[in-house]
Formats: C-alpha cells, sequence, structure tokens
C-alpha cells in the first residue's frame, strides 16, 4: 500500500490548483442550488438516462439516450439486443440507487461485491459470477464495432491475487479518505485507476468504476454529481480515456509508477462536470442539461416565431406528446420559457 503513497507524493503541484478550482465549484452549487425539488427531480432522471446511455456505450452497447429514455419508461423497442437492454436496465437501477441512497451505504468489499451483483441482476450470462471475483484471468482489450479484438491495452491482475489487491485497495482508500490523508479526489482518483488495473470481476468492471466514482464522490460530498455526467464527458473523449488508463497502468509496480496520466485526464473531467452544473445554476450552456427530445422541443420553442402549443410542438418535432409534456415542465423550471393562458388555449414562449 506504501506505493499508493509514492503515486500521489510524486504528483505535480499543478494539481492542487485543479483540485482547489473543483472544490470552489463545488462549495458554489452547495451554496447557490436554488432549483425547486421538482427541477432537481427531473434533472436527475434526466442524469440518470444520459448517464446510463453514455456508460454502457462505452463498453459496447448501442442504445442512444432517447431509446435508454424509451426503455426505462417501459415503452416497447424494436430491434434491442438483450445484452444492451439488461445492461441498460442494471446500470439505471444501481445508479439511481446510489443517488438517492449514497449516505447509507457503507463502503466496504461487501458492498462493492454487491453493487457488481446489482449490476448484472438482469443479464443471464453474468448469473454464475455476479458478486464473485474472477477464478480466470482477463485483460482488457480494445475492440471495433463487430467485437473484433483490436488491441490488448493492458494486461491486468491475475485472479489468484485479485482478493489479495482489492482488500489492501479498499483499506488504503478507506482509511485515506477518513483520516484525510490526501485531498478526497485524488484519493478516488487512484481507487478508480487501480480497481480497473486490478478488473476484479469478469464481467462489468468499466460500468462498476463508473458507479464507484460517483458513490465516492456523493460521500466525500460533491452534491453536484447527479446532475451532471460524468459518465457522458468520458464517453465524449473514450480514446483519451484508454490512453490515461493504459499510460499510467504500464508504470504500476515499477520504479517509475505515476499516477499523474490518468488525474491529467479525470481531474479535467471532474471539473467540465461541476462547470456544466454550475452552469445550470446560472441558466447557460442549457442545451449540454437536456436529453435529445428536450432540447428538440427547446429548440423548437427558442426558433418559434410565435407562442405555441404542446400539439403544434409534438407534429413539428415528431417528439412523442407525453415527452413533450414532461419537456415543457422541465424547461419552465429551468426559467427558459413561459406559460401562457390555461386548458386548451395554452401557449409556451420563450423567455
Amino acid at each position: 500500500m506504501q506505493r499508493f503513497n509514492q503515486r500521489i507524493e510524486k504528483l505535480s503541484p499543478i494539481t492542487l490548483s485543479q483540485l482547489s478550482q473543483i472544490d470552489r465549484l463545488n462549495g458554489q452549487w452547495i451554496g447557490g442550488a436554488n432549483l425547486s425539488p421538482q427541477a432537481l427531480g427531473r434533472l436527475k432522471r434526466s442524469v440518470l438516462v444520459t448517464s446510463t446511455g453514455a456508460s454502457t456505450r462505452i463498453e459496447g452497447a448501442k442504445l442512444s439516450d432517447s431509446e435508454v429514455e424509451k426503455l426505462m419508461r417501459g415503452l416497447s423497442m424494436q430491434k434491442v439486443a438483450d445484452r444492451d437492454n439488461q445492461e441498460v436496465r442494471g446500470y439505471y437501477e444501481l445508479l439511481k440507487a446510489v443517488f438517492e441512497s449514497y449516505r447509507t451505504i457503507r463502503f466496504s468489499e461487501n458492498m462493492i461485491k454487491q453493487l457488481h451483483a446489482d449490476l448484472l441482476k438482469y443479464t443471464s450470462k453474468d448469473e454464475r459470477h455476479r458478486g464473485d471475483y474472477k477464478h480466470l484471468d482477463n485483460r482488457v482489450e480494445m475492440k471495433d464495432a463487430n467485437g473484433k479484438v483490436l488491441s490488448v491495452l493492458f494486461e491486468t491482475t491475475p485472479a489468484y491475487l485479485t482478493a489479495k489487491e482489492m482488500g489492501e485497495l479498499i483499506y488504503w482508500t478507506k482509511d485515506s479518505l477518513e483520516n484525510k490523508t490526501y485531498h478526497p479526489l485524488i484519493v478516488i482518483s487512484n481507487f478508480v485507476v487501480e480497481f480497473l488495473k486490478i478488473h476484479p470481476f469478469l464481467d462489468g468492471n468499466g460500468r462498476l468504476s463508473r458507479v464507484l466514482t460517483n458513490l465516492l464522490m456523493l460521500k466525500a460530498g460533491y452534491e453536484y454529481m447527479p446532475y451532471a455526467s460524468h459518465e457522458k464527458l468520458i464517453d465524449d473523449n473514450k480514446t483519451e480515456y484508454y490512453v490515461a488508463l493504459r499510460q499510467a497502468q504500464t508504470t504500476f509496480k515499477t520504479k517509475g509508477e505515476t499516477l499523474a496520466p490518468w488525474v491529467t485526464f479525470f481531474l479535467p473531467v471532474l471539473h467540465a462536470q461541476a462547470e456544466q452544473a454550475i452552469e445550470l445554476l446560472s441558466g447557460k450552456r442549457i442545451d449540454n442539461l437536456l436529453s435529445p427530445n428536450q432540447l428538440a422541443v427547446w429548440n423548437f420553442i427558442k426558433s418559434a416565431d410565435k407562442d405555441t402549443s404542446v400539439k403544434e410542438i409534438t407534429d413539428i418535432t415528431k417528439v412523442a406528446r407525453p415527452t413533450v409534456k414532461q419537456s415543457v415542465e422541465r424547461l419552465l423550471d429551468l426559467k427558459k420559457i413561459q406559460r401562457i393562458g390555461l386548458g386548451r388555449a395554452t401557449r409556451y414562449r420563450k423567455l
């Protein structure tokens, strides 16, 4: 475990500046999050969809955000692969549980195994190893759209050492957070990159690492996590994500062991996520905070040369009427539009 300390002690002073910037934004969120509970609830549901879509696409699923939204609303979906369906449901429900119950979730080895079992509870192919560490060696591979292996990104911890190394990682992480040995974001950064290096389960490691990131960040006091998606930022920069993991992990257990390549990628992701949350409070860059269907509704109302109704929005955008109604309520909460009239005469216009 001393090697974890050595990784951190080699980080440059620039890292300290990045940490203070993220902490400042988190303080702004905590001090300024005055949106209504209804608005925050709708935003959280939207982020659940965005994060689920992004996190499962990183691992090869093909559902768009709008398809994830329809699936989780119980609408029938044609040509949806069973595996995509199962992985989306597992991730959405687990992340939702973390958002709602993170205060009572105790960080431990058993907890991580239980989260893994919950993540894969719908995937029949994973039934035998849900919640159990790998019994076979595995590795991280880059694949093309057809699943063909293009290259091996890095070798992982052998199966026979997995329990030992996970025990050490969890003990160090918990001890460092509780005793404030290092800044919590650095401790979380080290946990994520080491967890993915160990790759303790046969499947689901990438998705679980992102759920655990949300959990640890929330438990460390970063309350903006459910209102902007770090999964989407990773999905948008997937190549850089894998390069940073590989550059850091290939140094592990060598004399030149360093966390620097990973934090150089990971901290800017957390910073950008915090900025998006703060922009929500100021009403800026709303486009980044809406689902595709909500964005279509917003763009139509924004460009309309007259007040418009739900029916007109539905007819022009081809977005389902229930989704249009939900979208205008979200835009009302965000104070981007106003409602004119009542009943059948109700119209909407940009503020």
